[in-house]
């Protein structure tokens, strides 16, 4: 079976400790996939340190690409990255994901996986929406977009905030069809 390989985007939304905390879950199951390529964005690692009062975006295993690395393997369909997620998602990047505007690498890089037909996961965070958000939201599912609102769930009785988090992070891999353990409906 071939292995997966996955491109991860930080963009800079409020909600840092969803990127967090993926990067912890991906870390876990890294025998899941061959590559992760991950893009933070300069308000993505400001806005970690502000809310995390640390820098640990630096300590992940995988290779970070820059914005403006446009030679960065899955900047083109043929390098068959299959899955994007960009946790968090701020409006700024679906309004130029959804209108084509292919400025940095997290735009391009989603691009391509639209163009490729291939699965592409957005974690807005964002609270209320405007209807410019719910048109450029509207656009990329029509295009084959999953958007994925972070908003967390209760049946799991969570007892801290990264419990609540968790319950954000394990739907987005569940999205991405990746094997994890996580709490379910009534089990």
């Amino acid at each position: 079976m071939k292995k997966r390989k996955i491109v991860l985007a930080v963009t800079g939304a409020s909600g840092a400790i969803y990127a967090k905390l993926l990067l912890d879950k991906l870390t876990s199951i890294q025998d899941q996939f061959s590559d992760l390529g991950m893009i933070f964005s300069k308000n993505a690692k400001d806005i970690w340190e502000y809310e995390l009062d640390n820098i640990s975006f630096n300590d992940y295993p995988f290779k970070e690409y820059e914005t403006n690395d446009f030679y960065a393997p899955f900047a083109s369909g043929s390098a068959q990255y299959d899955t994007m997620i960009i946790c968090p998602c701020s409006m700024g990047t679906i309004g130029r994901i959804a209108n084509g505007t292919s400025d940095d690498l997290i735009i391009r890089a989603a691009d391509v996986i639209l163009k490729e037909k291939r699965k592409l996961i957005l974690v807005p965070r964002e609270t209320p929406y405007n209807l410019v958000h719910v048109k450029n939201m509207k656009t990329l599912i029509k295009a084959g977009g999953l958007v994925c609102p972070a908003t967390p769930s209760f049946y799991s009785k969570p007892k801290n905030i990264d419990e609540l988090a968790l319950t954000v992070v394990d739907r987005i891999l569940d999205l991405a069809n990746f094997e994890i353990n996580a709490k379910r409906w009534k089990e």
